[in-house]
């Protein structure tokens, strides 16, 4: 899978279950309107080019977005 949009599906508890690091050759992940309240549970997607994350609530803690998405060159956070 290169491409997982999950747009307006609910989180749990700001969690995306399911979302692990077994979607490693994932180059586009869309998660708009999920209710996330942070970015912390994110996995290691390494191929990550392109992160939409607009309209959630997240207002924070985007220091392991480098770690952990290290070939990120497009991060939406619009409406956040």
């Amino acid at each position: 899978v290169k491409e997982l949009v999950l747009d307006n599906c609910r989180s749990d508890d700001g969690k995306v279950i399911g979302l692990s690091s077994d979607f490693e050759n994932l180059e586009f992940l869309s998660m708009i309107n999920v209710n996330l309240l942070s970015v912390s549970n994110l996995p290691k997607l390494n191929k990550l080019r392109k992160l939409e994350l607009s309209d959630n609530r997240i207002s924070g803690g985007l220091e392991v977005l480098a770690e952990r998405t290290p070939n990120l060159t497009h991060l939406n956070l619009s409406g956040n």
